[in-house]
């Protein structure tokens, strides 16, 4: 593992940061993505008038990490097709996208020598599209081998939804407005930026995704930060022989935190522990058509939640308000494939300590903590975006106690970020917290000699869940949401253990 941008193995579908999803998973399909399939892009049969529109929603297969899927208005209810097509290269600064058509294989499955194939991860990079080669004639575009007919090209129209491309790291939905002309690299077009129901139409799908914990890209922020994951047919263990449970993503981190200026050298404070998270990406969309917003949709993160960590010493907040430490930031791009679509999610997950505390008492506490999470967004035509956030946590005190007058709060928890395409919908801040508070007084009487302490002090474990809805929700094709919308706080609170001091 490296200390910066430490890329985890490939992509591989498994069970966070950051299971519960925001309805039932929708029923499998039989014409759903099958795991091992090539990124083909074979036409999708059109349904028979009157059918249902349901669509699968799986993580798409490894080897779909070039595919797209288009429609336009030469198509029959301009339903979105599996295509060969594949974005060769995009500029974010002009939108021009370099288009290609792979040449099929004998079973019709693409051959796949594009370039920069794999998983174009956040540093991914273009050059940009060539934008001085002439348009060559007709006659130079040759049909590939074993094919009857002149590959496909690019129209304008057409709404293209990529996998992560070149210049396109987060995932491409745009449409094209012209056909600039053919380069050495496909058909560079012009496009602008385009919303899902112009594919998704007048389906529906729904479904909950889990992350590969391997496919993220770790930032570690602190030298102690050590990172742990398990996938079916690869187990990563965690630190000192700990369990990993398989779909799950441990980081475990230790370091020392500020106190208090008139503190002694033996109230040094630090905070060591591990976050362990099992996230997964929960979508739905219902459709009224490509010309009219969806009735319904979701957006959100979920998933299983475990943490550890022990607060120890007399810390203190610089000054007075809460000192957040992050310790790692991870990245993610898995794809949905719903139905022909790939629908590129972008998962950002920023793992931090906070500290709130007055610098008067010293604490020594140790919890355990297990539960789950659900934040997102979800649209109704009558209501239109409203918030969805809920959280179920329980705690074992390991180990408590408080001494002197004061108060202490930590908290060890996980900011999600979650978007589509490269735009932010939803942002939650997940922080499981321990909150120490000690109060009492110093008495002295005329008969005795030494003065008495006397209060008490109690150890409460919690957990504050809160978030904001974006603009960028309206990818769905729904209207834009006017200002960020809060998920509104979630808080709860419960007493560990407690006792009095005297002496």
């Amino acid at each position: 593992m490296r200390h910066r941008r430490a890329l985890l193995p490939a992509f591989a579908v498994t069970s966070l940061f950051l299971a519960a999803a925001c309805s039932s998973t929708a029923p499998p399909a039989a014409d759903g993505p099958a795991s091992g399939t090539g990124q083909q892009v074979r036409a999708a049969e059109q349904p028979a008038a009157g059918t249902d529109h349901s669509l699968t929603v799986a993580a798409a297969p490894t080897a779909a990490a070039t595919a797209t899927a288009t429609a336009g208005p030469g198509r029959s209810g301009h339903r979105a097709h599996k295509t060969s097509l594949t974005v060769s290269s995009y500029d974010g600064r002009t939108r021009r996208a370099v288009i290609a058509d792979k040449p099929s294989g004998k079973d019709g499955s693409p051959v796949s020598p594009a370039p920069s194939t794999g998983s174009p991860g956040p540093s991914a990079r273009s050059s940009g599209p060539s934008t001085g080669s002439p348009a060559p004639s007709a006659s130079a575009a040759t049909p590939s081998a074993g094919s009857s007919a002149a590959p496909r090209r690019a129209a304008v129209g057409d709404v293209i939804a990529s996998a992560p491309a070149p210049g396109a790291p987060h995932g491409l939905l745009a449409k094209v407005t012209k056909v600039i002309g053919e380069t050495h690299g496909g058909t560079e077009v012009q496009t602008e930026p385009a919303t899902l129901n112009a594919l998704l139409g007048d389906a529906t799908a729904k479904g909950d995704v889990p992350v590969d914990p391997s496919s993220f890209t770790v930032d570690k922020l602190l030298p102690d930060v050590r990172v742990s994951w398990a996938k079916t047919g690869d187990v990563h263990a965690g630190p000192k022989g700990a369990t990993v449970p398989l779909g799950s993503l441990r980081l475990d981190v230790g370091t020392e935190v500020p106190t208090a200026k008139d503190a002694p050298a033996s109230a040094t404070a630090s905070v060591h522990g591990f976050v362990q998270v099992a996230p997964q990406v929960d979508f739905a969309y219902g459709g009224a058509g490509t010309d009219a917003p969806p009735g319904s949709a979701y957006l959100g993160v979920s998933g299983d939640w475990s943490s550890g960590w022990a607060v120890k010493g007399r810390a203190a907040a610089a000054t007075g308000t809460p000192l957040r430490i992050p310790f790692a930031k991870l990245h993610a791009d898995p794809v949905l494939q719903v139905g022909p679509v790939p629908v590129v999610v972008n998962l950002d997950l920023t793992c931090y300590v906070q500290i709130s505390a007055d610098g008067r008492a010293t604490v020594d506490v140790e919890q355990s903590l297990k539960g789950d999470f659900k934040a997102g967004g979800t649209f109704g035509a009558a209501r239109g975006w409203t918030p969805v956030s809920s959280s179920h946590m329980n705690s074992t005190p390991v180990h408590a106690s408080v001494t002197a007058a004061g108060d202490v709060k930590t908290a060890l928890g996980a900011e999600a970020t979650v978007g589509l395409y490269g735009t932010v919908g939803v942002t939650a801040d997940l922080a499981p917290y321990l909150r120490g508070e000690a109060s009492g007084t110093l008495t002295a009487a005329s008969d005795r000699s030494e003065p008495k302490a006397t209060g008490t002090w109690a150890v409460y474990g919690g957990v504050d869940l809160s978030g904001t809805l974006r603009l960028q929700l309206s990818v769905f094709g729904t209207p834009v949401v006017q200002r960020s919308i809060p998920l509104g706080a979630l808080h709860r609170e419960w007493k560990l253990t407690g006792g009095s001091l005297s002496s």
